[in-house]
């Protein structure tokens, strides 16, 4: 198993094993997604996390609860 303790500023580190198997180096990003009191950590690329910063915008009709909850698991 692999721990990691939480600072007082909500800061943990990756613990080596992880970094390792994800690939992680400084600068990389990371996305943490809850399932069910679960946390799913997955390296995000650096290409796919700029191209979906620069579409955030164009896409407010879409932000509604209704759509989110509709299309969550795509």
């Amino acid at each position: 198993m692999n721990v990691a303790t939480i600072t007082q500023k909500g800061q943990a580190t990756i613990p080596a094993k992880v970094r390792k198997a994800l690939g992680l180096h400084p600068g990389d990003k990371i996305s943490f997604e809850i399932t069910d009191g679960d946390v799913i950590v997955k390296k995000i690329q650096a290409f796919d996390y700029e191209y979906h910063r620069s579409l955030t915008n164009t896409l407010s009709e879409w932000t509604s609860e209704d759509d989110e909850e509709a299309y969550e698991d795509l």
